[in-house]
């Protein structure tokens, strides 16, 4: 009598396929930019990596060095970006112009008390990476359109002198009928200080005398933009 035996299967090991390679363009095309690491759009804006090192490398490495995306583009206008060189530098600086001037004309279309994610955003990218305090002005018609933003006061890390007199020439020198103010605090600290409040009130108060309207007051830092008018400051 002849025996059937059956085969015998054999169970291989599964072996996991080599993990893929980070293609940050390629995630960028497939889901946007919005869920991209920061790493991941600097890599893109940088666009190659170095000998050996992929551009997400460096990106990151960047990141590290810097402490933060921040602090990182904080540090491309003058040239002090360990990792970075020039071209890279000056791709990465161009990107954040653009974005900037793309915010700005967002405000130029539409009145600011109306848009005003467009006001945090300008305001943001015009001074959130700043390694010092900068006293900025948004200038506005009676429609409330941007006529102009000015960068009138420049201080130290921790503080800025302002002059409710030069804010007065300013406002008038453009026949602004409001205006909105902001300054950063690079502390990364958002928190609006007794010092802010008081100096607000004062600007609302000269600038009352010649009928322009303070509307807000931000404060720019880390990326958040804490508003005066919100907290009902102003």
């Amino acid at each position: 009598m002849t025996r059937f035996t059956p085969p015998v299967r054999l169970r291989h090991r599964e072996v996991p396929p080599a993990a893929a390679p980070e293609r940050p363009r390629e995630r960028l095309a497939a889901l946007g930019v919005c869920a991209l690491t920061d790493a991941e759009l600097l890599a893109v804006a940088i666009g190659t990596g170095a000998r050996g090192v992929s551009a997400l490398d460096v990106a990151r490495g960047a990141l590290v060095r810097h402490g933060g995306l921040a602090r990182l583009l904080a540090a491309l206008p003058a040239g002090r970006a360990p990792g970075l060189g020039p071209v890279r530098r000056a791709q990465l600086a161009a990107a954040v112009e653009l974005a900037r001037r793309a915010a700005r004309e967002a405000l130029v279309r539409e009145a600011a008390l109306t848009s005003p994610d467009a006001v945090r955003d300008y305001l943001r990218l015009a001074l959130a990476a700043r390694d010092h305090e900068a006293f900025v002005a948004l200038f506005l018609d009676s429609q409330h359109r941007l006529i102009r933003a000015d960068e009138l006061f420049r201080g130290t890390l921790a503080q800025t002198s302002v002059y409710p007199r030069e804010v007065v020439k300013a406002a008038l020198a453009c026949n602004a009928a409001a205006v909105i103010f902001a300054h950063n605090h690079p502390s990364g600290v958002a928190e609006p200080s007794r010092a802010d409040e008081l100096l607000t009130q004062a600007l609302k108060q000269a600038l009352s005398l010649v009928d322009v309207r303070t509307l807000d007051h931000f404060v720019v830092a880390a990326g958040q933009v804490v508003s005066f008018a919100e907290r009902g400051l102003v």
